[in-house]
């Protein structure tokens, strides 16, 4: 078990790494703690916090259910941070470098910090909407590209995470992780478990010796802890495994034990799930509405165009400006904004009242230079429309088709 488990963890820490430094993917879309993170932007203003994306969203969805039916199986198997953080404990331990032991009163104190990160974390990013944990994110300095973007900070805390997991089991993961924090209530209650039968135990207690996460597995019948990744050490470790002393599965009220690869199985199956909805049902990172035109006239039309530079939140937001604008190329009839911003063409839908204006007038409002009176200066637009031909010098364009959005 242990062994599939490592090859388990490989395969993601190599997926993961494979799209950040091979593909160039940006990670922080497929983040599940981008999803917490973007929640309340999302709700209150429409729109995702920069680098962020909606499969943010359909990716934590994914991470809580296999949450309820696993408990925290994702530390265990998927994430990077909780994969590098035991690799290194494992390697130090074959040094010879034993892990120290916490005792257990003083680890559950520790396991509550994480709580306080956790409210520190989203305070900062829903007051400013900005992903303020950047600056001292351990997994964003380890599996970025390092650009510009990358603090100090991040490569101080990504250090004392690797020397800490040195000297003691997962302490980021056990501690100080934000998403566990995120994960334990619904864990708590998670389906499967592991099982003790008192019957067959001899009472070795080496099922408590080897869990990661300090569970006295061989003082209770049932695991039900929240903090439980569902690794199995304790279940390949038990000398009696074959008689049922330790098994894993559903309550025991069921009657039944499950192999490993039924959880292997279940954790692709939703992921792959929530990568495959993220692009067959698309939900825009962006949207504006005209403030009083809410309800939709009674015949209204939709332009999809595809705009160029149109690549994070703070684009689209002077997308909106453009679209906006109160000069002579004013759009009377427009009414709500949807977009996918993100790398080359981002599809937009722009809906508006035919009746008042136009794809083309739309289009040349996003690319003409604006006079700000205010400011009494010109802003030129960084933006284009595929397919729009200001001069008509390629014929019109307005009604060709147009791309369905992309999954971010």
């Amino acid at each position: 078990m242990k062994t599939t488990r490592r090859i388990v963890q490989f395969g993601f820490l190599t997926l993961t790494l494979v799209g950040v430094f091979v593909v160039k993917g940006n990670a922080e879309r497929w983040c599940p703690f981008g999803g917490v993170e973007a929640i309340y932007t999302y709700a209150t203003e429409g729109n995702m916090l920069c680098s962020l994306g909606v499969s943010n969203f359909y990716i934590l969805g994914a991470l809580l259910l296999i949450t309820l039916l696993l408990r925290r199986a994702f530390c265990g198997y998927a994430c990077p941070i909780g994969t590098l953080s035991e690799w290194l404990g494992a390697g130090a331990a074959r040094l010879g470098f034993k892990p120290r032991s916490v005792p257990y009163r003083l680890d559950r104190g520790l396991a509550k910090l994480k709580y306080v990160v956790l409210v520190v974390i989203l305070y900062f990013t829903w007051t400013y909407a900005e992903l303020e944990f950047r600056v001292a994110d351990p997994c964003y300095a380890l599996l970025s590209r390092h650009g510009e973007d990358i603090t100090f900070w991040a490569y101080v805390v990504a250090g004392a995470v690797v020397i800490g997991s040195l000297l003691v089991i997962m302490p980021f993961c056990r501690w100080l992780c934000p998403l566990a924090a995120v994960m334990h209530p619904l864990s708590r209650f998670g389906f499967t478990r592991v099982k003790r039968d008192e019957e067959t135990c001899i009472d070795c207690g080496l099922c408590s010796k080897v869990c990661p996460t300090g569970i006295p597995v061989d003082k209770v019948d049932e695991v039900k802890a929240a903090r439980c990744m569902s690794c199995l050490n304790c279940v390949t470790v038990c000398p009696r495994d074959s008689a049922g002393a330790i098994s894993w599965g559903p309550p025991k009220a069921f009657g039944r034990s499950w192999p490993q690869a039924a959880l292997i199985g279940i954790i692709l199956v939703c992921f792959a799930a929530a990568v495959g909805a993220a692009y067959a049902l698309p939900i825009p990172s962006f949207t504006r509405v005209v403030e009083g035109r809410g309800d939709l006239p009674a015949e209204s039309a939709i332009a999809e165009l595809e705009v160029y530079n149109l690549s994070c939140r703070g684009r689209a937001s002077l997308f909106a400006y453009f679209v906006e604008r109160d000069d002579v190329y004013e759009l009377p009839g427009y009414l709500k904004i949807e977009a996918w911003p993100g790398p080359g063409a981002a599809p937009v839908h722009i809906t508006f009242d035919p009746t008042q204006t136009d794809p083309d007038a739309i289009s040349e409002a996003i690319m003409e230079p604006y006079y700000d009176a205010v400011s009494d200066i010109w802003r030129s637009s960084p933006f284009e429309v595929s397919g729009y031909d200001p001069l008509g010098l390629d014929g019109d364009t307005s009604e060709g088709e147009q791309p369905s959005p992309g999954a971010d």
